[in-house]
């Protein structure tokens, strides 16, 4: 969609070493494509309703084609965005939808919607940009397309977030761990969050944590696999407590930890606290208590 951040997804791509193309003339996609094994960078192409010659049933195509001609699949990444959130950012950036120059920007965008939701169908991945902020979107979209030994793997994160705040958008299993008891309730506890000592023995000894860790476990022992040969390369796994701060935090930390020791590529991103770790890093608990960001 128009609006939805690809120029924003484009440089984001350009940051892990992608050559990106914008605004590619529809008819020269397939010609890119077959010029791709000269190029020693992975190739990102942007297009959307403006592109010169763009239509959709051209475009899915030109994909049959490429993937048909050089055995290379392309990867769809479908960028999407609330209609409230679309009109807003065009009337804060005075920018005209190229599909209502004499019209409401409302109405560009409904014509848009209908008119590539092919698109959308077909897209192997849809980000929803509404709510998400540039860093946590270019980190979405970077993660989205990590490439290993020549293949795609399945990308794992995992999140922690308050249910006060809302569900994320971007969250594919979502586990309420509300049910946990609660460190808030320990006024010793309540300033620090669940990555550290005092609190993961907080909620280790609840007697419910262990036979539910172990449940989870066996969940998505199998699950995981199954999704990666289904071709999908993103999964993210939420974890939502009341404030975000305590329960899931740990939770995550956890989960992120367990999926590491059996083989995945699991990063961790806790979405309520400001004194956060990058996406991808190391899964111990600090052994001594530090102070977290209020949830």
């Amino acid at each position: 969609m128009s609006g939805a951040g690809k120029s924003t997804a484009l440089r984001a791509l350009e940051d892990i070493g992608f050559e990106a193309v914008d605004n590619l003339p529809l008819p020269l996609l397939p010609m890119v494509a077959q010029l791709h094994d000269r190029i020693a960078e992975p190739l990102a192409i942007g297009i959307d309703i403006r592109t010169r010659g763009f239509s959709v049933d051209e475009l899915l195509l030109a994909l049959d084609g490429i993937e048909t001609e050089t055995g290379t699949r392309p990867q769809l990444v479908f960028l999407d965005c609330d209609d409230d959130a679309l009109v807003r950012r065009f009337t804060e950036t005075r920018r005209r939808h190229p599909l209502a120059a004499d019209r409401p920007a409302a109405d560009g965008i409904a014509l848009e919607r209908m008119l590539i939701g092919p698109l959308r169908q077909r897209a192997d991945d849809v980000i929803d940009t509404t709510v998400l902020a540039p860093g946590e979107f270019r980190r979405l979209m970077q993660e989205l397309v990590q490439v290993k030994d020549g293949r795609s793997l399945l990308t794992v994160t995992v999140l922690s977030f308050s249910f006060r705040q809302g569900l994320p958008r971007e969250a594919d299993l979502v586990f309420d761990v509300r049910f946990l008891k609660n460190p808030y309730y320990d006024l010793a506890l309540r300033p620090f969050d669940g990555r550290t000592q005092g609190v993961a023995d907080h909620i280790r000894q609840d007697p419910d944590f262990a036979p539910f860790f172990e449940n989870l476990k066996s969940l998505l022992k199998p699950l995981l696999p199954r999704y990666q040969d289904e071709g999908k390369s993103y999964l993210t796994i939420a974890f939502g407590c009341t404030g975000g701060k305590h329960r899931s935090v740990f939770l995550a930390e956890q989960t992120a930890a367990w999926l590491s020791a059996e083989g995945w590529d699991a990063g961790i991103h806790h979405r309520e606290l400001k004194d956060n770790r990058p996406a991808r890093g190391r899964r111990d608990t600090p052994a001594q208590p530090t102070p977290g960001a209020p949830s």
